[in-house]
């Protein structure tokens, strides 16, 4: 089975990182076997789709608490509050 290359567009972007940090950086990426864009590339697409689950789960919940729930009491009240509270 072949895999499809899909060709996304990309643009170059500049960063400024502390000295440390981006050699730091560059030693992680090659324990990764990967470049520092790579690498950089890596972790943004995984904040993205992680927000993008965020949010589609935070849709989702909102949407169940528009629904009726049937919480099988008939729309009644069982118990009064007073009668729920007595010691």
């Amino acid at each position: 089975m072949r895999a499809t290359l899909v060709h996304v567009e990309t643009r170059n972007i500049t960063l400024s990182l502390p000295t440390e940090t981006l050699r730091r950086v560059r030693v992680i990426a090659v324990e990764r076997d990967t470049s520092v864009s790579g690498l950089l590339a890596e972790t943004l697409e995984t904040l993205v789709r992680e927000a993008d689950r965020y949010e589609q789960a935070r849709r989702d919940h909102l949407a169940l608490l528009d629904e009726e729930i049937d919480l099988g009491t008939g729309g009644e009240i069982p118990s009064s509050r007073e009668s729920l509270h007595e010691r």
